[in-house]
C-alpha cells in the first residue's frame, strides 16, 4: 500500500537541483510542504524560458491544484517572504490562495542577520561560510528556547516581545562592537513585513498536514540544502543548522514516520559546494572553472561562486544510507558534455588505508581515489529518450551504477521541467 508521504532532498552539499525536480512531480501530489532551512536555500525552476528562484516557498506553488505549506521546521524572513511573495503574484499566481504558514516556524529578525554577520567576521580565518541571512542566530535561539514564531505575529503584545528579545541581541552585538544603530530602518521594514504577512493563512500546519491524511490526500515534503550539509551528520562544523535528510521531514512537518513511502535523492553529475569545508574531490583549476560556467554554478541566494568536484560515490551512498533513498535523480550530467575524460571518486585513501566511507575527522588529508570514462561528445540537453543517449553517456551511468547501493532512476538533462528521462 503506498505511503501518504514522499520526499525529496538533496544528496551532496546543496544545489543539486531540488526545485525543478519537486516541480516535475508536484502534480502528483495535493500538499507540497517545506520542512527545513531559510532563504538561504535557492530553488531554481525553469519552465517556458523563463527562470523563477523560490527561497522559502515551497516549488509548488506554481501548480494551480497544490497547496504549498511552509512548515515548523522552516525559519522565515518576513521580509525576504513578502518580496518572494509580491514578485509570485506581479506574475499572476494566486499565492494567497495556495499557502498556509506554520504558527511554530520560527521568524528570523533583524538582528538574527547582525548577529550572523557578527559571528562570522569574529571567526576570521575559520568562517563557516554563512550566506549570512540569519539563520544559525535563530536556530540558536530556537534550541536556547529564546525565540519568536510565526503565531506570536498574531498575539496582542508581539511587540513587546519583539522588543525583548532585540534588546538581548543588542547587548549581545555590543560586545562584538557593532552598531546597533544602523538597525532602526531594518526594524520598520520587519513590521511592515509583519503587517503583510498577518493576511495569510497562518495555522499549526501539523494537525493541518495529519488531517489532510487523513482525507486521503498525497504530501510532498521538500528539503533544502543537501544532506552533506546536515547538523548531524554532515561536514560538520561546515554544516546548515537543521536536518537536512529525511528524518527532519518528520521533526519539520509533525509527521511519523510511518507515513512516509518514497524517498527521492537527487544528486548533480558532479559535485559543488559554496563557503569553506572540506571538499576532497575539488576542481580548483582550469577545468574546475570551465564546468562552473558551463553549469552556471553560482548562488542562487548569495551569487557567491560554488566550488566544482567530481562525483563522491563513498559520500553519495552515505547519504543515500541516512535517508533510505528509494528513487535515485541525476541532474546537470549535461554540463559534462565534450568532456575528453570524466572522472569518478569511488573511494578514499585515508590515514595509509583504503576506505569507502567518509571518515570522522574530514581536516585530515583524504585522497580520492578515481576512476575514468570516456566523455560523450554529443550535447544530451536535446535528448527525448534514452534510446536518444549516446553510448559514452549510457557507460558513465552504468559504471556509477555499479558503485551505489540503489540505480539511477531519473535523469535531468537540462534545466527545463520538461528535460527529464526515466532511466
Amino acid at each position: 500500500m503506498r505511503k501518504p508521504v514522499d520526499i525529496v532532498l538533496g544528496l551532496q552539499w546543496g544545489d543539486e537541483g531540488k526545485g525543478k525536480i519537486v516541480d516535475v512531480i508536484a502534480p502528483q501530489y495535493d500538499i507540497i510542504a517545506r520542512f527545513q532551512g531559510g532563504p538561504n536555500a535557492g530553488h531554481t525552476i525553469e519552465f517556458n524560458h523563463q527562470k523563477y528562484i523560490l527561497h522559502t516557498i515551497p516549488s509548488g506553488i506554481f501548480h494551480e491544484k497544490v497547496t504549498c505549506v511552509i512548515g515548523n521546521g522552516v525559519v522565515i524572513d518576513l521580509i525576504t517572504l513578502q518580496q518572494e511573495i509580491e514578485k509570485l503574484v506581479s506574475l499572476g499566481i494566486p499565492v494567497q490562495k495556495r499557502l498556509i504558514i506554520s504558527n511554530k516556524a520560527h521568524l528570523i529578525l533583524p538582528t538574527h542577520k547582525a548577529l550572523d554577520s557578527a559571528y562570522e567576521q569574529a571567526k576570521g580565518e575559520q568562517k563557516i561560510g554563512s550566506t549570512l541571512r540569519g539563520i544559525s542566530p535563530t536556530y540558536q535561539d530556537k534550541i536556547g528556547r529564546n525565540g519568536l514564531r510565526t503565531g506570536d505575529i498574531l498575539l496582542p503584545d508581539f511587540k513587546e516581545r519583539y522588543n525583548a528579545v532585540v534588546e538581548h541581541h543588542s547587548r549581545i552585538l555590543e560586545q562584538y562592537g557593532y552598531d546597533i544603530s544602523t538597525l532602526s530602518e531594518r526594524h520598520k521594514t520587519f513590521f511592515d513585513a509583519v503587517y503583510f504577512i498577518k493576511q495569510f493563512d497562518i495555522q499549526d500546519t501539523a494537525i493541518y498536514l495529519n488531517e489532510a491524511i487523513q482525507q486521503g490526500r498525497k504530501i510532498l515534503a521538500e528539503g533544502a540544502q543537501g544532506s552533506l550539509l546536515d547538523v548531524d551528520f554532515g561536514s560538520y562544523p561546515y554544516v546548515t543548522s537543521s536536518n537536512t535528510t529525511a528524518a527532519g521531514a518528520c521533526t519539520g512537518l509533525g509527521l511519523a514516520p510511518n507515513t512516509i513511502g518514497e524517498v527521492y535523492g537527487v544528486f548533480k553529475a558532479y559535485c559543488t559546494r559554496v563557503g569553506s569545508g572540506p571538499f576532497p574531490t575539488e576542481l580548483d583549476n582550469e577545468l574546475g572553472e570551465h564546468i562552473r560556467t558551463k553549469g552556471n554554478e553560482f548562488g542562487a541566494t548569495t551569487g557567491r561562486k560554488r566550488r566544482i568536484g567530481w562525483l563522491d560515490i563513498p559520500a553519495l551512498n552515505y547519504a543515500i544510507m541516512l535517508s533510505g533513498v528509494t528513487q535515485l535523480v541525476q541532474t546537470k550530467a549535461d554540463v559534462l558534455s565534450n568532456l575528453d575524460e570524466i572522472q569518478i571518486c569511488v573511494g578514499y585513501l585515508y590515514q595509509g588505508k583504503k576506505i569507502s566511507y567518509l571518515p570522522y575527522n574530514l581536516q585530515d588529508k583524504i585522497i580520492p581515489e578515481y576512476i575514468s570514462v570516456p566523455g560523450w561528445k554529443q550535447d544530451i540537453s536535446q535528448c527525448q529518450n534514452v534510446k536518444d543517449l549516446p553510448d559514452a553517456f549510457i557507460h558513465f551511468i552504468d559504471t556509477i551504477t555499479k558503485y551505489l547501493t540503489i540505480p539511477v532512476q531519473y535523469i535531468s538533462v537540462g534545466p527545463d521541467r520538461n528535460q527529464i528521462l526515466r532511466y
